[in-house]
This record gives structure tokens, C-alpha cells and sequence, in this order.
């Protein structure tokens, strides 16, 4: 099978693009690897080597292995012996666990937001402002396109978990949320979840409004239950489809298999 190597001229047009100034070169490549995953031009599976990666961003293997450790911190990537890596195979139980941990987040965070004056000194109304703002519009001027809604939609329950004040949980809850991205936006890519994650927010965001607690607690409990449906019906042979379906070619440092 043909490797890449540091003079393979598909290499160098890849490396062009140089880490910007100010960005050290393991996160550069960080955030490439890690946008790759998300984006599904890695899939769950996929195997790497430190080797191919450095002659693919034109670097040494140390930055390249203080990504990879990064990555393997944020349970995206997995090493083993001879700078052997695997992008973490779909474990739905591991996905069970992170949802329900996402629910119990969530619905401590609407009930503190509905809760009135008595907890009013640390919430940030401005955050729920904001989120309003983008989602109560009228359906002409609601975005159709995928990937920005499933950013958008990240965004609009951070943002809720950071408006009811307890910030230990914001940075649990952010840490949770990049940990089951990449199966969240698949249903926001290839799903047709687009509009009624409109709906449905507007919903929560109405509820909010009015203090209605049980309300708001029961829409956001159906909101999180219905996309964890989605994510459990999930398989490696649909995300295969899924790039395939979007044309993306298959990365050049992808070429080799591991033997562990």
C-alpha cells in the first residue's frame, strides 16, 4: 500500500498552509487532527502512525505525539505501541453515560433559571438574550445549513448552562459536549433535525421566559431523550456513508493499518 512521505508532492501542497503565527505547532496540529475527527474526515477506526502524521504536516513526531496525547486526553484518540493510533471506536454505552450526564446538567440548569428573584444575582439574563436573538426568528430567516446549526445548537446549551452561574459545571459541560460532538452532528448533517431544533428551542426558550420550571424541565428532558434516540441508531457503516455521500476524499495520512 502506498505511504506518504515528506517529498510526496501531494504532501507539500497539504503543508502549505503553515500554522499561523503565534499557534505552536502541536496545536496546530491539534486543531487539525481534532477538526478532522469532527468532521468526519476521520472516522471512528481510522489508524494512524506519529510517522505518517509528521511527514504529512511536514514536522517532527514530537509535536505530532503531544497532539495525539492531547486528543487521546479528550478520548477522541487511542495509542498504541510504535506510534500506532486509532481514532476511539462508537462505544454507545460510553455515549449512554455522557448523555445522561448531559441531562442531569441541563435540567439543573433550567430549573435554576426558572426558579425567579431568589436566585436572579447569578444568572446571566444577557446569555438567554442573546440566545433568543438567534432562534426566535421567523421560519424565512432560519439557517438550513447543517453544520452551522449544529454549532449553533452547542452554543444554545452551553449557553444555558453558563447563564445559571455554576461555571465548575459550564467547564464539565463544555468538556461533555466536545466529547459526544462527533456523533451529534451527524443527525444535523445528514438527519432532518434542523427545523425542529428551532422549534423545540424556541419552545424551551418561551418556557424560560414564563419561569414555567416543569415545563421547561419536561421539553428540555424530551429535547436531549429524542437526540440520544438518534445517536444509538448511529453505526460505523452509516458514518462511512455519511463521508462518502459529502465527497470528501480519503486523507492522505490514512494509509496505513496498525498491528497492535
Amino acid at each position: 500500500m502506498k505511504t506518504v512521505s515528506g517529498t510526496d508532492p501531494q504532501v507539500i501542497a497539504r503543508v502549505s498552509d503553515f500554522a499561523p503565527k503565534g499557534v505552536s505547532l502541536p496545536d496546530y496540529v491539534y486543531g487539525r487532527l481534532r477538526e478532522d475527527i469532527f468532521d468526519m474526515r476521520l472516522l471512528p477506526g481510522d489508524q494512524i502512525t506519529e510517522t505518517e502524521i509528521a511527514a504529512y504536516f511536514n514536522v517532527s513526531r514530537t509535536p505530532v505525539r503531544e497532539a495525539l496525547q492531547r486528543l487521546q486526553g479528550d478520548g477522541l484518540m487511542q495509542g498504541y505501541v510504535r506510534g500506532g493510533w486509532e481514532v476511539v471506536p462508537i462505544d454507545f454505552k460510553r455515549f449512554e453515560d455522557l448523555y445522561e450526564l448531559r441531562k442531569l446538567i441541563e435540567i439543573h440548569a433550567i430549573s435554576k433559571l426558572c426558579a425567579g428573584p431568589a436566585s436572579a444575582g447569578a444568572i446571566d439574563t444577557a446569555l438567554i438574550e442573546q440566545q433568543k436573538a438567534i432562534w426566535c426568528v421567523p421560519p424565512s430567516e432560519r439557517l438550513s445549513d447543517g453544520r452551522k446549526v449544529a454549532m449553533l445548537d452547542e452554543k444554545f446549551h452551553l449557553a444555558l448552562v453558563r447563564a445559571a452561574g455554576n461555571l465548575e459545571m459550564a467547564s464539565t459541560f463544555e468538556r461533555l459536549t466536545d466529547r459526544i460532538r462527533i456523533v451529534r452532528r451527524l443527525d444535523f448533517i445528514y438527519g432532518d433535525c434542523v427545523q425542529s431544533t428551532y422549534d423545540e428551542h424556541v419552545a424551551i426558550l418561551a418556557k424560560i421566559g414564563t419561569r414555567g420550571a416543569a415545563d421547561a424541565v419536561s421539553l428540555m428532558t424530551a429535547h436531549i431523550d429524542d437526540g440520544h434516540v438518534d445517536v444509538t441508531q448511529i453505526t460505523l457503516h452509516r458514518l462511512h456513508s455519511a463521508r462518502a455521500s459529502a465527497g470528501a476524499e480519503r486523507l492522505a495520512y490514512v494509509q496505513v493499518k496498525v498491528m497492535r
